[in-house]
Parts: structure tokens; sequence; C-alpha cells
């Protein structure tokens, strides 16, 4: 995995959830297939499933926040009901791949090597784009401190 720093700005709209982080792995994937019963209801869906998570900052940090959606090109004014709008503008390091748990920890790495830091009060940005052969490939975008 190669990582690339770049600052990014994400429209998002979507459902939010909140639970332990470790139950993330179920209940993520839950709330998206809610979200994409609902997909009929949003006007400018123009992107790829997205989800952002609060990070974890330290072993007492039990339960967190977490959105899942679409990404929008242009800010929204109205959602619909039960759903929430929320716009990002950070730097990020960044990395794509097919193993999620590894894609984490390899972009981890990569910022330690280059001396960034995680910045732990922003979210991180996970997109989902499908592959031809039935696949799919995970951007990962984890916050860096004043980059």
């Amino acid at each position: 995995m190669t990582g690339e720093k770049r600052e990014e700005t994400f429209r998002i709209v979507g459902l939010k959830g909140k639970g332990n982080f470790a139950d993330f792995s179920t209940e993520v994937p839950s709330l998206a297939q809610r979200i994409m019963e609902k997909i009929d209801e949003l006007q400018a869906v123009t992107g790829p499933e997205v989800a952002i998570y609060e990070p974890k900052r330290d072993r007492d940090h039990v339960e967190g926040i977490y959105y899942v959606g679409v990404i929008v090109n242009d800010p929204l004014t109205s959602v619909p009901d039960g759903m929430t709008y929320l716009e990002l503008n950070e730097e990020y390091a960044m990395g794509k791949g097919h193993d999620i748990e590894n894609l984490h920890k390899d972009l981890m790495n990569w910022m330690d090597d280059q001396g960034y830091q995680r910045k732990t009060e922003a979210y991180i940005v996970e997109t989902y784009h499908p592959m031809e052969d039935g696949g799919e490939e995970v951007v990962v975008y984890l916050p860096i401190e004043g980059a």
C-alpha cells in the first residue's frame, strides 16, 4: 500500500449510528443496508457509498458515533426525514485496498514513516467502490494534524 497526503472535502448524506467500537463491524453494514433501501429518496447522489467513524481515542473510549451514506457533489439544503447531511474538510492520509483491517494498519505505519500524527477529533472516512469482478475497493482517509 502506498499512502498519499491530500486535502479533501466530503459532502455526505446518510444515517447516523452509535454503538460500541467492538460492534462496528456488524452495526455499520446493517445501517448501510438501510441507507441503500432509502437511496431513491435522495435526488443528488453522485458518489460512492461512504462510512464515517468517530476515532477511538483510548482504551476507555468504548462507544462511538458513525454515519453511513453516500457522497453528493453539492451542499444540500434539505434531506429526507431521519437522514443527516455532513460536510467534512480535512488534510488526510489516504490509502486504497481490499483488506480493510490491514489497510488501516498499513496507512498508520505509512503516516508514522512520514512523521504525520493522526487528528483524533476528526472523523475517519471510508469510501467503497464496486469492482467489475464483484469485489470492492476501499479508500481510507485518516485525518492528520496540521500537515
